[in-house]
């Protein structure tokens, strides 16, 4: 899958979402790394995992998943020479302790998960090496009994200390009043007494600072240099033990790094499995069955950004079509639906629970090729067409059977005619692929291309027409409208525009156009000056000898039931079933489907004089199939001559 497909379909969102349900750092950077896959039982397994994790949560487990604090420098300085401190080391034996607890506990969740139970049944116990750590570093801090020579300089400098101590409180008692304060201070890891400078002379030893103000003056008795010295000395002895002890313990930790690395690795795997079940159980998600035949039937399916804000949508492909062409005003929902289905895709294929139904499948594909939005960039020069036209190319370069293709706003942002042959065409071609195509448009001229076009189906966004409202469930087997007029007239456009409108759509802006000249023409010479009777008899000869165009334009063709007629964008021909209507739509019966077409879109073929000589009754050749035997009634004298062939008998 393209980065620009996943971004349009909102994909990242989606990582991010896992992620924040995620607890520890590996369990986030699987879910930020999170993709599609595209082997349909490797997704099928991904999902029964899921699905059992979202049960255990569901039933109210809390399931014991370590944090992995910590873990993160360790497995990247592990085996590098880096020498662990006591605080890694306290880290390393929290990890160890919730690696056996999550072990415990998930064994006996076999029967309920087994799935998930085997991921924890192949970490790994390291004994040994936790109650090493444990031995040695307790709260941050190298125990004592960590080394024998370890407890004897610790005992020594116990020793000391209580000695230093004891010469320190005789000290104070002796200089009590020439002391600042009877604070015992500490000056670069020496003991000191502060002392009143007037009374430096009184104090044997060595000033080794002095306040701010000049009043104070910090002496370090003679009396304690020997015994800061042997401390010094010693504490020295007790830091390079305790460096042996970590080196000890970092070479243990460092045979145990395929094990360390095993246990990480599990837990991060494990925590990416639960925040996905934590994930679909916000939004209600469920399993489906999969396939890689581009089939796909959800009921009750609902974009997870919106939740139960969202009319939930019923949608089906791939059994008898695999090309639906969705229809419907602006607002009315088209757009959600392309990116409902592309977006479940896509968590689908991540081994994501779905917000749909039960029983729900859908189809694994290779690619997901999308055209949605304004593609229109001031900065690369690019209008909407252009865009539009760029992504089609790049669509046409990958489709194939495996992909799906969703496309909003066909024949958009160009000339209507040219844009619906370029989006028939292309339909055409990437029909012929394979691919599973969902588009959306407003031009009825794609709407009869599905109606009358093997494999195609239309599909309409519902509209309540008395409250002029999307009701935003879609229906599939219907071709919708776009309720322009209704929807302009409820928003406050005059009366007279609306009329206006239907006038030019139903005549055709060529027609309106002829006769707004000729009235203009009528008005101009009505206008003209009374002349005498010769000009007048010449005005009319040069009216006589004006040319036709500015003459009324005659009306076009009235079609008759039972005429052939011919429909270009689509390449097919059929038979007037139903006479044109207000609109200017006259009903086609197109391959055993009736479709409504516009007049102007239609040339008369063979006329229904030549298709039915003589007295042959056009409705028995029409009529339903219901009443089709009737047909054994008629005389040879009338099917002689006729021209098509009829229905088949059923």
């Amino acid at each position: 899958m393209n980065e620009k497909t996943l971004t349009s379909l909102g994909y990242p969102q989606i990582q991010k979402n896992v992620a924040n349900c995620a607890l520890s750092y590996l369990g986030k950077r699987y879910a930020r790394d999170m993709k599609p896959m595209v082997d349909a039982s490797l997704i099928q397994m991904r999902l029964e995992e899921t699905a059992e994790a979202a049960a255990l949560i569901r039933n109210g487990a809390s399931v014991p998943i370590p944090s992995l604090d910590g873990m993160e420098t360790i497995m990247d300085l592990l085996g590098t020479g880096y020498l662990f401190t006591e605080r890694d080391f306290s880290h390393l034996a929290q990890f160890l302790r919730s690696c056996a607890q999550l072990m415990k506990y998930m064994e006996g969740k076999s029967e309920v998960a087994p799935t998930v139970s085997r991921y924890a049944s192949s970490m790994i116990w390291m004994e040994s090496l936790l109650s090493e750590i444990e031995r040695c570093i307790h709260s941050g801090r190298i125990q004592d009994q960590a080394s024998k020579e370890l407890i004897r300089i610790r005992k020594k400098m116990t020793v000391n200390e209580e000695r230093m101590k004891r010469k320190l409180d005789s000290l104070i008692s002796k200089h009590r009043s020439i002391m600042q304060e009877n604070v015992i201070s500490q000056r670069g890891g020496r003991t000191v007494l502060p002392i009143k400078k007037e009374f430096r002379k009184h104090v044997k030893g060595s000033v080794l600072d002095e306040s701010g103000s000049g009043q104070t003056v910090y002496i370090e008795p003679a009396e304690l240099v020997g015994l800061q010295m042997e401390l010094a000395s010693l504490q020295a002895e007790e830091s390079r033990e305790e460096m042996k002890i970590l080196g000890d313990l970092t070479s243990l930790a460092e045979s145990y790094n395929r094990e360390i690395a095993l246990n990480t690795e599990t837990v991060g795997i494990l925590d990416f499995l639960f925040a996905k079940a934590k994930y679909a159980a916000t939004m209600d998600g469920r399993t489906v069955r999969v396939n890689a035949n581009g089939r796909v039937r959800l009921h009750h399916a609902r974009h997870p950004f919106m939740g139960a804000s969202m009319v939930p949508l019923d949608f089906a492909i791939g059994q008898t079509y695999s090309s639906l062409i969705i229809t419907g005003p602006n607002t009315g929902g088209k757009t959600v639906a392309l990116k409902t289905l592309g977006l479940l895709t896509l968590m689908m294929q991540s081994g994501l629970l779905v917000p749909v139904d039960e029983d729900g499948e859908m189809a694994v594909y290779h690619e997901i090729a999308v055209d949605i939005g304004d593609g229109q960039s001031l900065e690369q020069a690019l209008s909407t067409f252009s865009a539009h036209i760029r992504n089609m190319i790049g669509i046409l370069e990958q489709a194939d059977s495996s992909t799906l293709v969703l496309i909003d706003e066909m024949a958009s942002g160009t000339d209507p005619g040219e844009g619906v042959g370029l989006s028939i065409a292309m339909l055409e071609e990437l029909h012929s692929r394979g691919a599973t195509v969902i588009a959306t448009t407003h031009f009825g001229e794609i709407k009869h291309f599905a109606a009358a076009t093997p494999g195609f189906e239309n599909a309409r966004m519902e509209f309540d027409t008395v409250s002029l409202q999307p009701l935003y469930r879609l229906r599939i087997g219907e071709a919708g409208d776009s309720y322009a007029y209704s929807i302009a007239l409820k928003l406050g456009m005059p009366q007279r525009i609306i009329e206006r409108s239907k006038l030019i759509s139903d005549q055709g802006v060529s027609q309106i156009n002829s006769t707004v000249e000729q009235k203009q023409w009528n008005e101009a010479r009505n206008k003209t000056k009374p002349v005498s009777p010769s000009v007048q008899t010449e005005t009319k000869k040069q009216s006589a000898d004006r040319p036709e165009t500015l003459e009324p334009a005659s009306p076009a063709k009235a079609f008759r039931k039972g005429d052939r007629v011919y429909a270009a964008y689509l390449n097919q021909s059929g038979i007037v079933c139903d006479v044109e209507d207000s609109r200017g739509n006259i009903g086609v019966m197109l391959r055993g489907r009736k479709v409504k077409i516009h007049k102007k879109r239609l040339t008369l073929h063979i006329s229904a004089d030549e298709l039915y000589p003589g007295d042959y009754d056009l409705d028995i050749v029409l009529e339903t199939k219901e009443n089709r035997k009737k047909r054994k009634l008629m005389s040879r004298k009338h099917v002689e001559g006729l021209k098509i062939e009829l229905p088949p008998e059923e």
